[in-house]
């Protein structure tokens, strides 16, 4: 009865939002399998922040806002969900690169074992702890951790071999090197972004990297939340191919889509969709800001 009251003719055709998690990651799968059909090599994954996949069902749950651990976990689970996805070709040809040695080291717990998760997992910041650690160490122990530092250290490259780059929330820092890998590495090796947020950053660097992350990835997967100032209480969402569509979320009932796009829209366009949009007494006084759309994704 809700769903009816808040239903209206202009929204009734435009394309629909996943109605929860499992949904959503089913869209994702498809989203992903379509793309690899069109031989699309540059993924760009992005879920709502801290979204719980129940991947690690032993995980606790937290309560009050999301913490570090919390975002971290979700990271995690998404790109062990990609890593179950790409199995047929092999866990040895898999590479998941984490930011750091510790992020890498609680996957590699956390996965050890599991046939599903075979992967090669990685940390872009390599021999950083021992650099640290040497201090405490013998003179021979000390010396064989810095011979072991020279191999290890330096510029981060793919291993051989590797058919599916997997980067786990890279900030622009990162992004330096997942330039540099997807030029070494060419349009053979799929390399897909999970949780980047790159509409969130202002500046790559350069021309040519501006041109790779806003141009040459695609968004093959996007559910996040709309830029707020524009089109407060709004959600962004896009499954390839299909239209980038723009969608309310009331505190009560699913999100409603009320705008579509053949390319991502923009603040303005966000902002015009929004703006024409008549809310009823009843319902705009039951809307909160979206602080967080995993909340939704429950």
């Amino acid at each position: 009865m809700i769903a009816n009251l808040f239903s209206t003719d202009n929204n009734k055709n435009l394309p629909s939002l996943p109605k929860d998690v499992k949904e959503a990651v089913s869209k994702c799968r498809e989203a992903t399998q379509e793309a690899l059909k069109n031989r699309i090599s540059r993924m760009d994954i992005e879920f709502p922040v801290g979204t719980k996949f129940n991947v690690e069902k032993s995980a606790t749950k937290s309560k009050g806002p999301p913490s570090l651990q919390d975002f971290q976990r979700s990271d995690r689970e998404l790109a062990r969900l990609f890593v179950d996805m790409f199995q047929p070709v092999g866990g040895d040809r898999i590479a998941v690169i984490f930011k750091d040695d510790d992020q890498a080291k609680q996957a590699k717990n956390l996965w050890k074992g599991d046939a599903s998760a075979a992967s090669r997992i990685l940390a872009l910041n390599r021999g950083k702890k021992q650099r640290t650690a040497k201090k405490s160490l013998g003179f021979a122990n000390k010396l064989a951790a810095e011979l072991e530092e020279e191999k290890s250290s330096g510029p981060f490259s793919l291993p051989e071999n590797i058919e599916v780059a997997l980067f786990v929330s890279p900030g622009p820092k990162e992004l330096v090197v997942v330039e540099k890998i997807c030029d070494q590495v060419g349009d053979g090796t799929l390399v897909v972004l999970l949780n980047t947020r790159l509409a969130s950053i202002s500046n790559f660097g350069s021309t040519a990297a501006t041109k790779l992350f806003t141009q040459t990835f695609e968004s093959v997967f996007h559910l996040a939340a709309a830029p707020q100032d524009a089109a407060p209480n709004c959600l962004l969402h896009r499954a390839y191919p299909k239209d980038w569509v723009l969608a309310r979320k009331p505190a009560v009932g699913p999100p409603k889509s009320m705008g579509r796009w053949s390319q991502r829209p923009t603040l303005e366009e966000c902002a015009s969709t929004f703006q024409s949009l008549q809310l009823s007494d009843v319902e705009r006084g039951v809307e909160n800001v979206v602080e967080n759309v995993a909340s939704w994704l429950k």
